[in-house]
């Protein structure tokens, strides 16, 4: 046959194909050009159809350890609440996946934010189906845009890294189809080509093996016309491709010579492999695949690809904390007087979290040079503070003494064993003991803690921190090369007297300048989740006693997800820039200074410390017991459980602070038909330009006969004014925002009743309030 004409005849194709050649489509494969990043289907050349290639893409597309645009994490792009700038960051990854000659991107990550340990929290789009909704969306509309299919992820409910390949989620269906399901629903309605299933099961089924979820809900109730393919290592039985999956990855254990036994046996019918084959193919036909009208293979564009970076950084930056009107920092009041910079990344530059969305940029300018730069050398001093690699473990210590080395690639894919010693403690305190891996993997393993991995997609360096008592400890290392590439391993640690003496320094430095900027981070990572909601090691402690000493002390935090502040009192500023790309060192450097206003708000709740969450004493909740997670909590997740229970937490969701002031006033509503006007006016009444995003809140309704969040986000507008400038916002609530699922009916039905309407800054402040009456059949009235 020959190659297909833009009339591409799927059926006609698949008739066309040997069984061998339908299997292939089932499952991955290796690239012989080494192009495809995270899958591989080789195609089909005597019929004309191409390879297809697959790239992860959250954050940037992933070339493993090849260098491409780092753009900032997820849920930096979220607190910008602007969807015109998330399609924008779809339609740059799906230009640069074009470059480097990707047809799929795997991304981008739906789930909700449920819970703060979560190793993949800074991946997500935060914890509100509404917002998760509207900006997954918009980045799948901006990659598809470029002829890139999407792949959004991971379907469903994989809300933690801990047991996630074996933990069974219990969820009731009102939680899926008002909290997990919207962002879905939605992505599929805006035409996504391809799902990618999740590792975990839900309610009892692997989730890439359950019918439920794959058939009757995604094909049956949504119409869904792509693809779904597993997680890796997600897939158990052959069953699966006869209950809704598509394509097992990484290679074909149950979809590749398993199922073709099983259909020489007759134990599945051909049929079904055909019915996933079309549906790939169907997809490769739309984004013009098989008739050559494929978008054409881009130049990437770095230069754009990291001004994007920079305005993304800047927009989802989060002013946490400014009592004092310390920020912006004053370059005047500075010179002569210095500032001390402290923390690792200010030397090392934190620009995104370690997994599948680890991306490696060209450069990345740190926050010390550009702080250099623009204040002088003569007024800047560094000190670590506290250097997470360590210094070598000396023979007292560990028996026998470890020595650098390499490991070189074997047949196996399983961890070579490297080392194994007994680690003496003799003076207690908090240590860490960290690993380096170059051009591999490896792992620590210390008796009586969770393994730590690092290498490749996890970061080249990763540790543990614990407080050890005096006792020997059993230290293993283990590695795994990667193809045709050893792997070296250096391993240190940290212990309390060289702790001290690396925080005694940086206070020093505080001590003698006008004021101090301290460098903050953690080190989320797929795979596992946060054992502690702390930052790691001993920064609250170099934090507190920097902040002691010099009580201009503003706290840059480079992280991914919320962590508590004992030392909140004691500081004068905190600015969240999350993991920020590649040009974060730039966008704090202005943010930090003024030329640029601070304007993102949180989408995640902060809670003052672990003891103040929906989990604390509950291990069923999470991280799970006997293999099982209940979702007991509900609707009330993230900031909703913050308003039932009344625990007030550090930050709110939608906090976030600005150099000016934003005043609120004159609420009107108008019922258009069945959606409801919100008009109010915000205005300016500090002294500095500024972005203000307002958010309206909807509270229950009285007369559902179900149980309801206080109050959920139901729409947002942001405005850019100038000192003294007003403007008014209008936001559209549709029906939806009024209804609730109904389990008697198992369909949506409005809540009825007097339902309070809230407008402000954030959840915890809505000056605004008002009423609109919903009847039982859905009428608005006021």
């Amino acid at each position: 046959m020959t190659p297909q004409t833009p009339q591409t005849d799927v059926t006609a194709l698949v008739e066309a194909m040997t069984r061998q050649e339908k299997l292939s489509f089932l499952h991955g494969a290796d690239d012989p050009e080494q192009l495809g990043q995270s899958g591989y289907i080789p195609g089909v050349p005597r019929l004309g159809i191409p390879p297809l290639r697959m790239t992860d893409g959250p954050a940037g597309v992933r070339m493993k350890r090849k260098t491409t645009t780092a753009l900032p994490a997820p849920i930096a792009l979220s607190c910008a609440f602007d969807e015109e700038l998330a399609a924008r960051y779809g339609e740059f990854l799906g230009h640069e996946a074009r470059a480097k000659r990707q047809d799929v991107l795997i991304g981008p990550m739906l789930n909700l934010l449920r819970q703060p340990f979560g190793g993949r929290n800074f991946e997500l789009y935060g914890e509100d189906p509404l917002l998760v909704t509207a900006i997954g969306t918009a980045v799948v509309r901006g990659i598809q845009a470029q002829g890139v299919i999407a792949m959004p992820k991971h379907f469903l409910a994989n809300n933690q890294e801990e047991n996630r390949m074996t933990v069974d989620v219990r969820v009731d269906e009102r939680t899926l189809r008002e909290l997990e399901l919207p962002a879905f629903q939605a992505v599929v309605e805006a035409g996504a080509g391809a799902l990618m299933g999740a590792t975990n099961s839900v309610n009892g089924d692997f989730s890439c093996q359950n019918e439920a979820l794959l058939t009757t809900l995604l094909r049956e109730e949504w119409g869904f016309e792509g693809w779904v393919m597993s997680d890796w290592d997600a897939v158990h039985d052959t069953a699966a491709v006869e209950r809704g999956l598509d394509q097992e990855m990484p290679d074909g254990k149950h979809l590749g010579a398993a199922l073709d036994e099983a259909v020489t046996e007759g134990r599945v019918d051909e049929k079904v492999l055909d019915r996933s084959v079309a549906r790939i193919l169907g997809q490769m036909a739309r984004f013009g695949l098989l008739d050559g009208s494929q978008a054409p293979v881009t130049t990437r564009d770095a230069a754009r690809g990291s001004a994007l970076a920079q305005e993304i950084a800047e927009a989802g930056a989060v002013l946490l904390h400014n009592p004092r009107g310390v920020l912006p920092l004053s370059e005047q009041a500075l010179r002569g007087k210095g500032l001390a910079v402290i923390g690792l990344p200010a030397r090392t530059p934190k620009t995104a979290g370690v997994g599948s969305a680890l991306v490696v940029p060209e450069r990345a300018s740190t926050p010390l040079e550009v702080l250099t730069e623009r204040l002088g050398a003569e007024d800047v001093v560094f000190r670590v503070g506290e250097d997470p690699a360590g210094r070598p473990v000396p023979a007292s210590a560990l028996q026998p003494p470890f020595r650098e080395g390499e490991v070189a690639p074997g047949p196996s894919t399983e961890p070579d064993y490297f080392y194994e010693g007994r680690l003496t403690i003799e003076t207690p305190g908090r240590y860490r003991i960290a690993v380096t891996a170059l051009g591999g993997y490896a792992a620590i393993d210390l008796e009586g803690h969770p393994r730590v991995f690092a290498g490749s997609s996890f970061g080249d360096t990763a540790g543990l921190t614990a407080d050890l008592e005096p006792g020997t400890y059993k230290l293993v290392l283990s590695a795994l090369p990667v193809p045709s590439q050893p792997v070296r391993l250096t391993l240190g640690w940290v212990t309390p007297q060289q702790a001290r003496a690396d925080i005694e320094e940086a206070v020093a430095a505080a001590r003698g300048a006008e004021a101090a900027v301290v460098f903050a981070y953690d080190e989320l990572a797929e795979l596992i989740d946060r054992p502690a909601l702390g930052l790691p090691g001993l920064q609250d402690t170099l934090i507190t006693e920097v902040a002691k000493a010099n009580p201009n002390t503003v706290v840059v935090l480079n992280t991914g997800s919320s962590v508590p502040m004992p030392w909140l009192d004691e500081v004068a500023g905190v600015l969240d820039i999350w993991y920020p790309g590649e040009r974060g060192a730039e966008a704090t450097g202005r943010l930090l200074f003024g030329e640029v206003n601070p304007s993102g708000k949180l989408t995640q709740s902060f809670p003052v410390d672990a003891a103040h969450t929906p989990f604390a004493g509950d291990a069923r909740r999470y991280p799970g017991e006997d293999g099982q997670v209940d979702y007991s909590e509900g609707l009330f997740s993230g900031y909703r459980w913050h308003d039932r229970t009344g625990t007030a937490p550090l930050f709110p969701f939608g906090h976030g602070l600005s150099y000016t002031e934003f005043a609120y006033q004159d609420l009107e509503l108008a019922v258009r038909g069945e959606a409801l006007e919100v008009s109010f006016t915000v205005r300016n009444t500090g002294r500095r330009p500024g972005r203000e995003i307002a958010q309206v809140y909807l509270g229950a309704g009285p007369e559902a006969g179900a149980e309801q969040p206080p109050r959920a986000l139901a729409g947002y507008a942001a405005a850019t004014l100038e000192p003294g400038a007003a403007t008014r916002l209008t936001v559209t609530l549709d029906a939806r925002r009024f209804a609730h699922w109904d389990t008697g009916v198992r369909a949506w039905a409005p809540a009825a009743g007097r339902r309070a309407l809230q407008v402000g800054p954030s959840s915890a402040l809505l000056p605004l309030t008002a009423e609109v009456n919903v009847s039982a059949t859905g009428e608005l009235s006021l």
